[in-house]
């Protein structure tokens, strides 16, 4: 094969998940959705009764655990969007570590709206700053080696955009956003077609079809679609490779089995970068690094994320 080697500053890879415009319009979608699950059509029954109108107060978002913080920079837009008297003070970025019992932001304001957000804001912060802590614990298990570590789209409907944020607050690189920005060629796709056209297709043909595919469509961005294709045997990377996709992903294989896939892409086309995926826990991904693959894409930085404890602690003035 005539393969030309790239370094490692031309390989592309995946968009980062930032803070822009459709991350803000699902939060605030989501955030609608969880004001109307909480007030109903009568509101706030206990804040109502108890507290006075026009009463001002002051709350501390304290954390219980260590961890790291994601969502803190989105709290304008949630008070936004509860059209709430709030002001924020906040004293963390997204992205950096705390202590148990830090003061992360203090919020001030009517004290009615204080009492009736709470919950949503506590939701919401709980939830992404559980799957940053939860992103930065994997991360740190492949320090020292050339993998980097992916998230999914194995998250929650409706949350894509907020969790791949989050996992990349914790450290994590961000895998395809949807179905409508990468082309991830899987046994299922190749399955499907062999039942209308009696033809299974090779690894290679598979990969050719769809930079076939891609050339002739006038998508916008085209030119940055990037072409990965599984595989579950050693024996279907020699043919894999030979068409030069951008990653080949290595779907549940032993150690063994990843050397001997790192050492074939090695010495046939080392441009072409590998990923291991499939049932990688925290316990197996030191391992799965040390085989000298280039990415490790876990499902559970999101799936199995457990929320992070995080307190709204009364300010006495």
């Amino acid at each position: 094969m005539n393969i030309t080697t790239a370094s490692n500053s031309e390989r592309r890879d995946f968009p980062t998940q930032r803070i822009d415009s459709f991350l803000i319009a699902d939060l605030k979608m989501l955030v609608r959705m969880a004001i109307r699950e909480d007030l109903g059509r009568t509101g706030d029954l206990t804040t109502l009764a108890l507290v006075p109108g026009g009463l001002r107060g002051a709350a501390s978002i304290v954390a219980r655990p260590p961890g790291v913080a994601s969502g803190f920079e989105l709290i304008p837009a949630m008070i936004e969007e509860m059209d709430a008297d709030i002001q924020l003070e906040r004293f963390i970025d997204d992205g950096s570590p705390f202590e148990a019992k830090a003061v992360l932001a203090t919020l001030r304001g009517s004290t009615r709206d204080l009492l009736t957000c709470e919950r949503t804001i506590l939701n919401f912060l709980g939830r992404l700053c559980g799957i940053a802590t939860q992103a930065q614990k994997f991360c740190l298990q492949v320090e020292g080696t050339k993998a980097r570590l992916y998230d999914t789209r194995k998250t929650t409907p409706g949350w894509r955009r907020l969790e791949k944020y989050a996992t990349q607050c914790g450290g994590a690189h961000n895998h395809r956003g949807g179905l409508h920005d990468a082309i991830l060629i899987k046994d299922n796709h190749l399955a499907c077609r062999a039942t209308a056209t009696g033809e299974l297709l090779n690894p290679a043909e598979a990969v050719r079809e769809a930079r076939t595919f891609l050339e002739a469509r006038p998508y916008p961005n085209l030119e940055a679609c990037m072409i990965e294709i599984e595989i579950d045997r050693v024996s279907q990377l020699e043919l894999a490779l030979s068409e030069s996709p951008d990653i080949v992903l290595l779907d549940n294989m032993s150690l063994e089995q990843l050397r001997e896939c790192v050492a074939v892409r090695n010495q046939l086309a080392p441009q072409v970068e590998l990923e291991a995926s499939g049932g990688v826990r925290f316990e197996t991904i030191a391992g799965i690094a040390a085989t000298g693959v280039d990415r490790i894409s876990v499902g559970g930085l999101t799936h199995s994320a457990i929320n992070l404890d995080l307190g709204l602690d009364w300010k006495s003035s």
